[in-house]
């Protein structure tokens, strides 16, 4: 009997001891049972606290239209302000367009490039035709298969008299903004394409506006 209760109390103390060392491994350690503190916010908590804290409901009427109102005046005021903002806007597009230098993209500032403006302006210049042509092209290969072969060449040959003129009209605004300003810096490759690109742009979508008429001396 002795060596029965003996065995059964090591036993015991057998499954006593794997017990403890299963629940020691099954608790969470204490970094792992506190963790943050607390639990994630929730998007909706996240964004209320972000706009600060909700204003009591009113309590009386009239708390309740001194609100409104107050409400209403906050966005009339900003209806106000959203209309200024488009006023200032285009006031600046309207002076951008009109040549003002202060209201120019920095390609645009300057009195050489104004002067380059003016001397692609005053030209005739077949580059400008590239686009509305480039255009019907395009159009023209969806109504015959027969007349693809036709339309590459156009093409290629509009491709070529753009590279051409595209010369021509670098050097020869080169040339006049030399002689107007020989001590200016801005000349070249970088002269010649900011005219070039312009002159490509129909008179209509230049920007600023033209503001000298074809044919007119510069």
């Amino acid at each position: 009997m002795k060596l029965l209760r003996r065995g059964n109390s090591d036993d015991s103390d057998g499954d006593d001891s794997k017990s403890v060392e299963s629940s020691t491994t099954n608790q969470p350690s204490s970094t792992e049972a506190v963790g943050k503190g607390r639990p994630t916010p929730k998007r909706r908590e996240s964004e209320a606290r972000r706009r600060g804290p909700v204003a009591p409901p009113p309590m009386t009427g009239k708390e309740a239209r001194e609100r409104r109102k107050a409400n209403k005046g906050s966005k009339t005021d900003r209806k106000q302000a959203s209309a200024e903002r488009r006023a200032a806007s285009a006031d600046r597009r309207a002076r951008m367009l009109a040549g003002e230098d202060k209201y120019l993209l920095p390609r645009d500032k300057g009195p050489v490039r104004a002067f380059a403006r003016d001397l692609v302006d005053a030209r005739r210049n077949l580059v400008g035709l590239f686009m509305p042509l480039a255009l019907l092209l395009i159009f023209a290969l969806f109504l015959s298969p027969a007349v693809q072969a036709f339309v590459t060449l156009a093409m290629f040959v509009m491709m070529l008299f753009m590279v051409i003129e595209g010369i021509f009209i670098g050097r020869q605004i080169n040339n006049r903004v030399r002689e107007r300003f020989p001590d200016t810096a801005d000349g070249g490759f970088k002269l010649g394409w900011y005219a070039f690109v312009r002159a490509s742009q129909l008179r209509k979508m230049r920007a600023p506006k033209p503001r000298v008429d074809r044919g007119a001396a510069v």
